[in-house]
């Protein structure tokens, strides 16, 4: 039970996040409800007790007051290997995020920036081979040009959730925008 979640969705009852998912500690949910900060929408089957109380672990959980969220998503190391579909930028192989690394397009050295438009995700022996130059100067051409993604676009591009690692009371509201089978 230490390590339960509880998936938190916003007030319209959709995730506040999808990558990374937003969950909170199940004790964190706790703390909310009893602050009256959220509304229960599911229970595990657990229990927790007090010396004088059993109550359900929540399992999923809806802010009262609806949270705006930003229009486009963070600049993280996820995100840039989300929208670069985990594959290198110079030679196409595709990694697990363990195997990858950002590089700057423009070197840092040279005044580049650390911004959607001038990084890339990349495997190790190519970000080593292009060292402190430019993609031209390594004659090494980017497979596609930098830009700043939408949530859509990540969202879209997240891998197929894993449906053992999520409880059943979590599907209606990990899929609310899935395309229906016809």
């Amino acid at each position: 039970m230490i390590d339960l979640q509880t998936l938190v969705l916003n007030a319209d009852y959709r995730p506040l996040s999808y990558n990374p998912l937003s969950l909170w500690s199940w004790k964190d949910a706790f703390t909310a409800l009893f602050l009256d900060r959220v509304t229960l929408v599911a229970n595990y089957d657990i229990e927790a007790h007090s010396p004088s109380r059993s109550l359900k672990v929540p399992s999923v959980v809806a802010l009262k007051s609806y949270v705006a969220l930003a229009r486009s998503p963070a600049f993280t190391r996820y995100n840039i290997y989300l929208r670069d579909t985990f594959t290198c930028q110079y030679c196409g192989l595709r990694l697990p995020s363990g195997g990858l690394t950002f590089d700057h397009v423009v070197p840092r050295s040279r005044g580049g920036l650390s911004t959607w438009e001038n990084v890339v995700a990349a495997c190790s022996p190519c970000n080593l081979r292009k060292a402190n130059r430019t993609p031209d100067e390594a004659e090494m051409p980017l497979l596609n040009e930098p830009h700043r993604p939408t949530r859509h676009e990540l969202h879209r591009r997240q891998p197929e959730f894993d449906h053992r690692q999520y409880h059943h009371t979590w599907l209606d509201y990990l899929y609310w925008d899935s395309e229906l089978d016809s």
